[in-house]
């Protein structure tokens, strides 16, 4: 299932749709060619020669470009880092492509019979056949002169230069503002713009158009695994600009719509994928089925051997998952169409169903998972051929030191990691040199520290896993909890295994009302060392707030936990009603 947008017009195409006009300026001195290698010349000689140059130059312009053309630029490059990450090719010639479409005609961008950047002057094409609907005009994308498109098809993607027409002409005005304020034509007007009911692009946006079109494809990438593979830089995400082509310029307002100093939220993200597929008007996507990536039983597989849990919890996980309800068609399936519109937290959820399964087996009360890791530890010495019992106390062990480890790690990335880009940004072409010569200072520092303080060479960024944890039986150091049982945990009762623990404890007794912003709230002193524990290593996982896990855990309870929660519910209903009378 594919979404197109019909066409029936072809020679119509560039009048609904900036494109780029490729001129290269003219007036540059043939004689003389700017130094790009400055590491054998002294700095003096260099400055006296550029100052020469710039006297002579007149002010440099490159495209013309909208700012709707850079976030295709971005997407493009999202798109294609997915490719390499093993996704489909379909991802970004189909789905992506259509999204994309769909989005600059619902906002009036492109693929409509009035653009935002003809707003006062309507398109000559246009006013000839008033008859054409907003769907009737297809352009080719925008970047059919700036950068590939979307779809790779050989003579289609290829512009017809007697067919096509260009864009409206701009006016000198708004062309010279342009110039000053902005490197592209309307960052100043996108940077004001704010129009009811349409959702304006940016960054942060482009990661939900690469997650929605995950999603529908049912890719093995979940959201939380799309954002550690932007903070791993596999996906440009930070300074995504510096991939524009030389000449589309950017600074000024594009500074601020384009550039990015803070790493995405899952939160935020997961929010702007439901605004997205809503604005866009989005059919049912293809359902999540049991032998999908996204189902919660394969979910659940992945995280325990992620984590190095026993292989028999899944069983029990898989027993949660059915009687919670959570692993149906219709509860996974995204439909955002439909009246309350939203879509599984497949990863959160599955780590979730995890935490519960935990919580039946050992109580995570500082109490009850110390007197069966006892036990445990007790029978493993007594039968050291047999296969060994899970012992709650070595895991936890072998999983705090893995854990310390990696955060460490994660957080001397993090502190290590240049906000600063490669290309940089100026406020006007006026303020470019001076920008220029503090980066190229900047640089060269960076290079004499970091040669003053360590030799050795930077290694290069680590190939992208799906696995944070990896665990084999053959480390000695670090031990294997895959194939351990769970005997000692487990009662026989009949042809069935239940759970030694009888008792449970519920993670929220009462849920905030509807029209509080959050289900519940995570204090950590209010929950047993081995709950903040199991939270803290699953919420590091999915690189998510320790509260929005929590969240889940007691979602996923209340839909285990229904009668208890209905009688609560019951009881608070009549106290009410006492109370009234």
């Amino acid at each position: 299932m594919t979404l197109e947008v019909t066409s029936n017009d072809k020679q119509n195409q560039s009048a609904t749709c900036p494109t780029f006009h490729m001129e290269i300026l003219k007036g540059i001195s043939k004689r003389s060619k700017e130094v790009v290698n400055t590491g054998a010349i002294p700095n003096t000689k260099i400055q006296a020669i550029n100052r020469g140059l710039k006297r002579k130059r007149k002010l440099e312009k490159g495209w013309d470009w909208y700012v709707c053309e850079g976030f295709q630029h971005i997407l493009y490059q999202q798109a294609e880092a997915l490719k390499t990450l093993g996704v489909g090719p379909e991802l970004k010639n189909e789905v992506l492509h259509n999204f994309w479409k769909r989005y600059l005609q619902k906002s009036k961008q492109a693929y409509c019979k009035n653009p935002v950047y003809t707003s006062k002057r309507k398109a000559p094409v246009l006013e000839d056949n008033p008859s054409h609907s907003d769907w009737d005009s297809e352009p080719e994308l925008l970047s059919d002169f700036s950068c590939p498109s979307f779809v790779e098809s050989g003579a289609e993607s290829q512009p017809d230069v007697h067919t096509q027409k260009p864009f409206p002409i701009i006016k000198a005005s708004q062309s010279e503002t342009a110039s000053i304020c902005s490197g592209s034509v309307d960052g100043v007007e996108y940077s004001l713009r704010k129009e009811k009911g349409i959702v304006k692009m940016t960054v942060p946006r482009t990661l939900a158009f690469c997650c929605l079109a995950l999603l529908w494809q049912r890719e093995t990438i979940t959201l939380s695994d799309l954002l550690r593979f932007v903070e791993e830089d596999h996906i440009p995400y930070i300074n995504a600009f510096q991939h524009f082509p030389e000449e589309m310029k950017l600074y000024g307002r594009d500074k601020g719509i384009f550039a990015i100093e803070s790493w995405p939220n899952y939160e935020d993200i997961y929010k702007k994928m439901i605004e997205i597929a809503t604005f866009l008007d989005l059919p049912r996507f293809p359902d999540i089925t049991e032998d999908c990536y996204l189902h919660p039983n394969m979910l659940c597989l992945k995280y325990l051997m992620e984590v190095n849990l026993p292989d028999e919890m899944h069983n029990l996980t898989c027993q949660v998952v059915k009687m919670t309800g959570i692993g149906e068609v219709d509860f996974l399936t995204f439909d955002p169409i439909a009246k309350m519109a939203k879509t599984a937290k497949y990863d959160v959820q599955a780590v979730a169903v995890i935490v519960v399964v935990l919580k039946l087996l050992f109580l995570l009360d500082d109490n009850l998972e110390w007197s069966l890791s006892n036990i445990a530890e007790k029978y493993n010495e007594k039968n050291k051929e047999d296969k060994p019992w899970f012992d709650f106390r070595k895991w936890y062990q072998v999983m705090k030191k893995s854990l310390d480890e990696k955060k460490q790690k994660w957080e001397e990335t993090r502190a290590k990691y240049l906000w600063k880009s490669e290309k940089p940004l100026y406020h006007s072409s006026i303020d470019k040199s001076v920008v220029c010569k503090r980066r190229e200072m900047v640089v060269n520092l960076q290079k004499q520290f970091s040669t003053l303080v360590d030799s050795t060479p930077t290694i290069g960024k680590k190939s992208p896993s799906s696995f944070q944890f990896n665990w084999t039986e053959e480390d000695p150091d670090r031990t294997c909890f895959h194939g351990h049982s769970l005997q000692g945990v487990l009662t026989k009762k009949g042809q069935s295994l239940t759970t030694k623990n009888s008792l449970y404890w519920l993670s929220t007794q009462k849920f905030c009302r509807s029209y509080c912003k959050h289900v519940t709230t995570y204090e950590e002193s209010n929950f047993s060392l081995s709950y903040q524990f199991i939270i803290n290593l699953f919420s590091f996982l999915l690189r998510i707030k320790t509260s929005f896990l929590h969240e889940e855990v007691s979602l996923i309870e209340k839909r285990l936990f229904k009668t208890k929660y209905s009688k609560t519910k019951k009881k608070s209903s009549r106290s009410r009603k006492v109370r009234k009378y």
